[in-house]
């Protein structure tokens, strides 16, 4: 056989035996999503805060939900928390890691609100605990995820989600307004009558009165 053949189907059959290494892992990011992040601050995921540091996510191995996240440390060898997600949709993706934050007080650590695998316009909003989908639901002024506090991580994929949505700030109630109480009535009555037809009165009976007396004495 040829020389130049013998190279080119060695080459064939090497660059084979690479492919058929490589793709495995290919395949298996593409199919778990495994992504590697670092946050320069604490984070806080569904029941729990990150401190800063490198992590590991991807989906759990689930065919009956595809949608359960699990954190891992940053080699990917200590599981750290395994917490439920929605489909999440934009219009325009990204070709880099791309996560989402809710909005919080600034004195508190961000809560992780959707992760996009690179090329992805379909990621992961993650689930909180009611309570604290409650919270977050006031805080960003936006609906959240949630699922009932005690759901225990075997039930993640069975659990009901529903939406939180932000209550309006309670006005608090217009104080009272106070009724002035009635004046008391006047026991006797001001006297600013005049005197003057009282003695006019007295004048005239006196007059009366000395006719008459002149009168009987004539």
């Amino acid at each position: 056989m040829n020389t130049k053949v013998i190279h080119a189907v060695l080459v064939t059959l090497l660059l084979v035996l690479v492919g058929a290494t490589l793709s495995p892992t290919v395949r298996a990011d593409e199919y778990n999503k495994k992504t590697i992040i670092t946050f320069d601050q604490p984070i806080e995921i569904p029941g729990q805060i990150l401190p800063a540091g490198t992590y590991t996510f991807k989906l759990q191995d689930s065919l009956s939900d595809r949608h359960i996240v699990q954190v891992w440390d940053a080699d990917g060898t200590h599981l750290i928390a395994t917490v439920l997600a929605i489909n999440n949709v934009r219009l325009k993706p990204a070709g880099k890691t791309v996560v989402k934050f809710e909005e919080r007080p600034a004195d508190n650590p961000e809560a992780l609100k959707v992760w996009f695998y690179p090329g992805d316009n379909s990621g992961q909003e993650f689930v909180y605990p009611k309570h604290r989908a409650t919270e977050l639901a006031v805080q960003s002024n936006n609906s959240v995820p949630s699922i009932a506090d005690e759901s225990a991580p075997a039930e993640l994929g069975s659990a009901p989600v529903t939406e939180v949505a932000p209550q309006p700030a309670l006005q608090p109630a217009p104080a009272p307004v106070a009724t002035p109480e009635p004046a008391p009535a006047p026991t006797e009555l001001p006297g600013t009558a005049s005197y003057l037809p009282l003695v006019a009165l007295i004048g005239i009976a006196s007059l009366g009165l000395a006719l008459g007396l002149k009168r009987f004495t004539s």
